[in-house]
Formats: C-alpha cells, sequence, structure tokens
C-alpha cells in the first residue's frame, strides 16, 4: 500500500517543483501573476511531501482520486506559467494568456491544497486528529456523499473501537437508505475493515459491523466481493465464538447475501457456518446428546417407536425417566407429548450402534464450560471402537444460557432465516441439514416457536422439502416413512393446515405438496385437511392447495390413482368443479389440471358423474385462455375420453 502511494504522489510533486522553477524564468510581464501561483505550488508541495513521509497512514481510494485531480491541475499551471516564460517581442506579441487565467488557476490550486490538507487529516489517527472537525474537501462539491463515506472509512482504519464503531453505523444508514451508496461503500474498500471491526471490536462495534456488511450485499456482484473479502471465515468465527447478539445479527447477515447471491451457499458451507447455525437453532429446542444411544429401534416403525417411548418395560422405566432426553423448550413444563417422545427415538436413532446399548461417557458440565461435541460424519462407519453421531454440533455454548430470553429467541429466528436462505436449491446443503438435528428442530419450532420463528422455520422446511422433491436420494434418505424426524415434520405440517388460519399456512401446504411423492397408500391422513382449503378460501390459498393436489394425482406419482380416490372421498371433486367455473384464472388453469387427473386416474366414479365432471371438461375445451395452457392441452382430450368411454356403459353413467 505504502509503495503504490508513493507512486501516485511522485509525478505531482515532480511537476510542483518544476512550476515553482519555472515561475522565476518568467517574463517580467507575469512576475505578479505568477508570484501568487508560486507561493500556493510551494504549500502544496509540502503537503504532497507530507503526504509522501505518512503514505503508510494514507486511505487509497481518495488518495488517488485527489492526488489525480492535483496532478491534472499543476500540469495546466505548468502549462500556463511556460507560456510566461516567452522573449522576444515576436513571442509575446503571438502569446496569447486569457485574462482570467491567473485567477481560475490559483483557485484550483488552492482546492488542491484544500484536498490534500483533508486527505492528511482524515488518514491521521484518532490521536493526531483530536476530535477535529474534518469537513468537506473541496472535491466533495459535485459529490458530498462520497467524501462522507471517505470519511467514514478512513475512521474504520484509525479510529479507536468506539470510533469505528460509530462509522459502521453511519454507513449502515447510507447503506440501507441507497443501493448507490451501499455500492460506493464497497467500491470505497469498506467492506475489510468492517470485516475487521466485526471480527475484534467490541459487541456493538461488531453488531454495526456485521448489519452493514448484509446491508450491502445487495445483488449478486456486491456479494462476491464480500465473499471475496473473507465474510465467510469472519462469520464463521463469530457464529462459533461470539457473543449471541452479535451472532444473531451475523445469521441474519448470512441469510441476506445468501438471498441476493445463491452461489454463495457452498462458501459458507465450506466454512461450517451451516453447522454453527444448526447449533444455534438446536439450542434448547432438543437436547445435544442422548446418554444412551438405543440400537434396537433402528428398524421399528414409527409406531413402534412412539408406543415404546410411551411404554417403558419396567426395568427401563426408572432409568428413562432419569436419562431419556426431552426436548428442551422453555415453554414445555407438562408431561411429555407425542412430539416429544419422537425427539427422543430420533436422537437415540442417530446416537446408535448396531445392535447394541452403549452408555455414553458424559460428565455433567458445570456452568460456563465448553461440553465436548462430536464432528459431522456422513456415511456409516465400521469401527466400532470410534462411534461419530450424524450431528451438526461444534459451536461454543459457554455462556448461552445465560442470555436473555428476548436474545434467544431472536438467534433461533436468525438462524432458522439463514438455514432457509442457505438451502435453498441446495442439495448438499440439504443433506447436511437432514443428517443434523435441523428437522427434528424446525418440527419442534414450528409447533412452539415465537412467530418469526415458526415462520422462518416453515420457510426451511418448504425449501427442503422442494430440493427433496427434485432429488430422489434426499427424498429417500431426509423422508422415509420410518423416519420419526420426517414423521415429526409432517404432523406439524398437517397441525397448521388443519387449523387453516395461520400465515404459515402456504408454505406447509407447499411442503406437503413437495412431499407428496413420499407417502405411502396407507397413509390417509395428508388428503383430507388439503381438501378442505379449497372451500371458499383467499385465491392464494386455494391455488397452493390445487398445485400441492395436483403433486398427489399426477401421473408421475406411483400413487396416483389411491391419492385421487382420496381427494374425490374428501369432497374434493365438488369444490374442484367450482373453482373451474367461478374461479379467478390462478385458480382456474391448476382447478381444471386437477380435474383432468383425477378423470384419468378414476374415469368409473360414481362421484364424478354425480358432479358432471364431463360437462366441465366439454365447457372448458372451448374457452381459448385454458385450451392454450400446455398442460391442458396434452391432458384435456385423454380425460373427456375416458370418461365417455366409462360414461357410455349405463344410462346412469358411471359406476
Amino acid at each position: 500500500m505504502a509503495d503504490i502511494v508513493k507512486e501516485i504522489l511522485a509525478r505531482p510533486i515532480q511537476l510542483a517543483d518544476q512550476l515553482v522553477k519555472s515561475t522565476d524564468e518568467v517574463d517580467q510581464s507575469f512576475k505578479q501573476d505568477c508570484q501568487e501561483l508560486k507561493t500556493k505550488t510551494e504549500k502544496l508541495a509540502i503537503l504532497l511531501r507530507q503526504a509522501a513521509r505518512a503514505s503508510n497512514d494514507l486511505y487509497e481510494r481518495p488518495t488517488r482520486r485527489i492526488i489525480d485531480d492535483t496532478e491534472q491541475v499543476l500540469d495546466k499551471a505548468l502549462t500556463l506559467v511556460i507560456k510566461c516564460r516567452a522573449t522576444g517581442l515576436m513571442k509575446r506579441m503571438f502569446t496569447i494568456i486569457p485574462s482570467g487565467a491567473f485567477r481560475k488557476t490559483s483557485m484550483q490550486l488552492e482546492n488542491s491544497i484544500g484536498d490534500v490538507s483533508w486527505l492528511l487529516r482524515v488518514s491521521a489517527s484518532a490521536d493526531d486528529r483530536d476530535d477535529e472537525y474534518l469537513g468537506l474537501p473541496p472535491i466533495a462539491a459535485n459529490e458530498p456523499i462520497l467524501c462522507l463515506i471517505w470519511e467514514q472509512v478512513a475512521i474504520l482504519f484509525t479510529g479507536s473501537l468506539e470510533e469505528r464503531s460509530d462509522a459502521a453505523a453511519s454507513l449502515v444508514s447510507l447503506a440501507r437508505d441507497n443501493d448507490r451508496y451501499g455500492k460506493l461503500i464497497i467500491e470505497e474498500g469498506g467492506v475489510p475493515p468492517l470485516l475487521k471491526l466485526a471480527k475484534e471490536g467490541k459487541m456493538e462495534g461488531q453488531e454495526n459491523a456485521a448489519r452493514a456488511v448484509g446491508l450491502l450485499g445487495r445483488d449478486p456482484e456486491s456479494v462476491e466481493q464480500i465473499v471475496n473479502a473473507g465474510a465467510c471465515t469472519v462469520f464463521a468465527k463469530i457464529l462459533k465464538e461470539g457473543h449471541m447478539k452479535v451472532q444473531a445479527v451475523v445469521a441474519w447477515a448470512v441469510s441476506e447475501l445468501a438471498a441476493n447471491h445463491p452461489k454463495c451457499q457452498d462458501h459458507f458451507l465450506q466454512n461450517n457456518v451451516i453447522r454453527f447455525l444448526v447449533s444455534h437453532l438446536a439450542f434448547e429446542t432438543i437436547q445435544e446428546h442422548s446418554k444412551y444411544a438405543i440400537a434396537s429401534k433402528q428398524n421399528m416403525s414409527i409406531h413402534s417407536v412412539v408406543m415404546a417411548s410411551n411404554n417403558p418395560s419396567p426395568n427401563e422405566k426408572k432409568e428413562n425417566e432419569e436419562e431419556t432426553p426431552k426436548i428442551a423448550h422453555p415453554m414445555n413444563h407438562n408431561t411429555p407429548s407425542q412430539m416429544q417422545n419422537v425427539v427422543t427415538s430420533t436422537l437415540a436413532m442417530k446416537n446408535q450402534t448396531p445392535n447394541t446399548i452403549i452408555k455414553q461417557n458424559q460428565t455433567p458440565s458445570p456452568p460456563m464450560s465448553q461440553p465436548h461435541h462430536a464432528n459431522p460424519v456422513r456415511g456409516s462407519q465400521n469401527n466400532a471402537k470410534q462411534h461419530h453421531h450424524h450431528v451438526l454440533t461444534g459451536t461454543s455454548i459457554k455462556g448461552r444460557e445465560f442470555e436473555d430470553p428476548a436474545t434467544k429467541a431472536q438467534m433461533k429466528a436468525m438462524a432458522a432465516r439463514a438455514l432457509w436462505q442457505l438451502c435453498k436449491g441446495n442439495v448438499t446443503i440439504c443433506q447436511n441439514i437432514t443428517e443434523s438435528r435441523a428437522l427434528l428442530c424446525f418440527a419442534v419450532l414450528l409447533e412452539k416457536g415465537p412467530d418469526d420463528v415458526q415462520s422462518n422455520s416453515a420457510m426451511a422446511l418448504m425449501e427442503i422439502t422442494a430440493v427433496a422433491e427434485q432429488n430422489s436420494d434426499l427424498r429417500r434418505s431426509a423422508f422415509k416413512p420410518t423416519s420419526p424426524a420426517a414423521k415429526a415434520v409432517v404432523d406439524q405440517l398437517l397441525k397448521v393446515t388443519e387449523k387453516a388460519n395461520s400465515d404459515l399456512l402456504i408454505p406447509c401446504v407447499r411442503a406437503i405438496g413437495n412431499l407428496a411423492r413420499t407417502f405411502r397408500a396407507t397413509e390417509t391422513r395428508i388428503i383430507g385437511p388439503v381438501v378442505k382449503l379449497l372451500d371458499e378460501r383467499e385465491p392464494e390459498i386455494t391455488m397452493e392447495a390445487v398445485i400441492a393436489l395436483n403433486k398427489f394425482a399426477c401421473t408421475e406419482n406411483y400413487l396416483c390413482v389411491n391419492h385421487s380416490k382420496a381427494i374425490i372421498s374428501a369432497g374434493g371433486a365438488k369444490h374442484l368443479v367450482q373453482l373451474v367455473y367461478f374461479g379467478e384464472q390462478m385458480v382456474q388453469i391448476p382447478s381444471l389440471i386437477l380435474v383432468c387427473y383425477i378423470a384419468l386416474n378414476c374415469p368409473d366414479s360414481d362421484v364424478l358423474a354425480n358432479e358432471e365432471v364431463l360437462n366441465v371438461l366439454e365447457w372448458s375445451s372451448k374457452y381459448a385462455h385454458l385450451v392454450q395452457e400446455p398442460t391442458i392441452q396434452s391432458l384435456l382430450p385423454d380425460a373427456k375420453s375416458r370418461l365417455e368411454l366409462y360414461q357410455s356403459r349405463g344410462s346412469r353413467g358411471f359406476h
């Protein structure tokens, strides 16, 4: 940096020296005008040499801009002075110098003096400035915000921790007000000192710095620059060891960066950010370790696991009462619920070893001490001497239990928000999350968490299930019917759907639709609550319900016939007929698609005959906005022909 600044300053210093020397050689008639230029140039040269001596401390971005302008001013001034050196009558006659040239050049030199003086002050340490008001340099006349940004970034480089915190807060205000200001902060080198403050500052300064970084990452290019500056490493360190209030802001910043540039997701994964976020999500949601790992439950059905958890054997009952991990949610003081039993079973199964009951060596840790954590392991382990846990633990929890409830709730909300954005469309991250305790945490928090925690958990589940819908390996591993964690998730999604009066309804219905291919034929409780949403609901909710049911009834679903019969049995045909005839277009098209699927799958249904579904299909075929939909174009003729075939068998129609 110092060498670059010295290189920048070399030419203007040479020009200033040459200009001073040239003023001594001008014609006598120009002596008085050039003397003023000489005086100001000498003053400017002193400042430039002072800047060269302080090159280690100069802030590069304003240095380049100010010195470039100063060099241009000196170059023009030198050209003017050289004209004044003309000798001989003919040369003087043909040398034309405008009357205002000296005045203009003098003013430009004065502005350069002001700019360089400001540069030296803004780059000085806090002690040297002594709280001096810096003001704005002349160069700020055209763009005062740029110089304000320069000043705040310079303070981030040279100020005390308190001053740096205030500077970060000022940048937060600027970045929040205007996207262009955010880009200027990045262009002017504001990200590295902000990350340094986030890493080294006091709590308030760390919060301000992390918040500023989150606000700056509003577009892919900006996020790319922030990530390249080392944000992932700094954020990971804070999520592991920082104060919880700072960690909450960092989790929010991670969510912003991931939302605005999904390609940065893998960078956060590589720096263990997912691991730390899951640990925060699990803290006081479920107990982090199971003292006993019960392998015999590995291949048991969900019902058996739940029943075994509810009815321990006499020999185990007393021991289980003391040792079985429970949901550690602060609102949960009652008798263990079925959800708690699922949590217990899931943790036991994740911590098991084949065909044995292993007592884990676990010594109670005193308050404020850091417990032992296992590293995440993917795949099976054959070495019985070393038992790895499929959990993403490892963060420092020192002191977390003493945080106030509001901070803990905020931390969970931001951790869930960050995981929601990080897992969006990313198979690898979704696998990491589902192999950990996170699915179970989302299920518990969806049931008992504060509003924002519930909302972010629902959105995270929606994105994870969306990825699982497109990835068969993830779908089979994370949402297999025998998984207690998957069952807990489905139970909570259904509870929200059955209540049908929550802001969580849309993401939960989408998640159910995404899981349509994971349900068995015997799982009959899913369809009914979704069908009920077809009856006089808001168009957005109705549309999501129809789209979800389409995923159950579409021909790509192996159990489409079973699911179509379930839709009919739940009263879906009547509602769908009404939606095709009278629904808004956003609802009408997916409703007609669903009618076509049901007609293809159950053409011999008496209910379809009674609801005159064939008439609905014939009516729909007359409207261009319906038949031009590509999916309807391919389905409608086949659905009509199937219904016509079965209707012709009897006078009443279908049998």
